[in-house]
């Protein structure tokens, strides 16, 4: 008998900068996905917020005390996830009735600093989280780095599933680490899974002999000043995005991918939830071939040690 899993991405335009409209929009989407049949569930990096694309399109976001930096910076911080934030109750609750997996990409914010997490919701257990290890590039202008804490895979009734964020799907020993933890599913969150993130994803899964969930979001210039109305407005955080130009910034471009590397289905860039039914067996068959873990490894040659303690920087002590 197959071992069937139906997975969704989630491919929708946030709700920049707002997150309390954001989760109302990820509950009913994911309600949504579920009523579709859909056990896992995956949105885009920081979906819950938005991606910062200001960092690339606004000709002066990068330049030091810009004043719409510095400005969109601290709505960040007034809008981002905390630890236990009761804010995200209804996306738990969702996953507890309907028994889901959801992956979603958030700003969090600990003690001073901004995260860029992928959260994954699992039913009546609690939030894993997953901080990005490295900010790619501009990124360094807002999200502080992880550690190796929140690498980790959920273990499902189906399955393990878990997730990476953009480029650290470029992270040779990264992936090396996921894939010691044996996932089934693999969510890998992208602004816009453009032609070199497809070929990232479709890599992970022939590489890990694992299904993946690549997703993306959809954006445009006018999303990001509605979300900032909504978020309370800002005029120096409007003068910012109206430098940016008045047109599509992200496009989604969605995959689910077999552990062979097939492409099982495609969202180009509509507004949509990308559904299929996956068997879970194709990858313990992909394992014949290729364990990058096992029979494909040289235990005797490679020795990857991962750090899992959280990095505080400051220690208090009694002693």
């Amino acid at each position: 008998m197959p071992n069937l899993l139906n997975v969704a991405i989630v491919q929708a335009a946030p709700i920049p900068l707002c997150i309390d409209k954001g989760i109302e929009q990820a509950v009913s989407l994911s309600r949504e996905a579920s009523d579709q049949g859909a056990r896992m569930i995956g949105f885009g990096e920081t979906f819950l917020g938005g991606y910062p694309i200001w960092l690339d399109e606004a000709p002066g976001a990068a330049l030091w005390d810009h004043p719409g930096s510095k400005a969109l910076h601290r709505i960040l911080m007034d809008q981002a996830i905390v630890e236990n934030d009761p804010r995200l109750e209804p996306l738990q609750e969702l996953a507890d009735a309907k028994k889901l997996c959801i992956s979603i990409g958030v700003h969090e914010r600990l003690r001073s600093s901004l995260y860029n997490n992928q959260m994954l919701f699992r039913p009546d257990m609690p939030v894993l989280n997953h901080r990005k290890l490295v900010p790619t590039h501009g990124e360094r202008l807002i999200w502080n780095r992880g550690d190796g804490s929140t690498i980790d895979v959920h273990q499902a009734d189906w399955g393990r599933a878990g997730n990476l964020i953009c480029w650290e799907h470029w992270m040779p020993l990264a992936r090396a680490a996921m894939h010691n933890l044996r996932e089934d599913v693999h969510v890998a969150a992208w602004p816009t899974v453009r032609e070199t993130y497809q070929i990232a994803s479709r890599h992970y899964a022939f590489e890990g002999g694992c299904h993946v969930l690549a997703a993306g979001t959809l954006l445009h210039r006018d999303d990001l000043l509605e979300g900032l109305k909504q978020a309370g407005g800002n005029a120096e955080a409007e003068a910012l995005f109206n430098e940016i130009p008045d047109t599509q910034l992200q496009f989604g471009q969605s995959i689910i991918v077999a552990p062979d590397a097939t492409v099982l289905a495609e969202a180009g860039e509509q507004d949509m939830i990308l559904t299929a039914e996956i068997d879970l067996d194709a990858g313990k068959e992909a394992k014949a071939a290729l364990d990058v873990d096992g029979h494909y490894s040289r235990a005797d040659v490679f020795d990857l040690t991962v750090d899992t303690r959280s990095k505080a920087g400051v220690n208090w002590s009694e002693d």
